[in-house]
């Protein structure tokens, strides 16, 4: 399937890359933050709030965007 507005560029196959490529990202980034938060813990005794925060939102983004979508499709 064509999308009309944005030409010949913009495909199915794109958008499902890009689909494939956010949902790494995201998870790369939130193992980055707990190998950092433990990093930060473990090896230099410091209890880091701001990347705990930050990887339990990821966390439960993800966890609630699977719920909604499991219970809408």
């Amino acid at each position: 399937m064509k999308i009309p507005i944005l030409g010949r560029a913009v495909d199915e196959r794109f958008l499902n890359h890009r689909l494939r490529s956010s949902s790494t990202a995201g998870i790369v980034g939130a193992l980055v933050g707990v190998a950092l938060f433990e990093y930060r813990f473990y090896a230099k005794h410091i209890w880091s709030w701001d990347l705990l925060a930050v990887v339990g939102t990821i966390v439960a983004v993800k966890m609630g965007m699977m719920a909604w979508y499991l219970i809408t499709d």
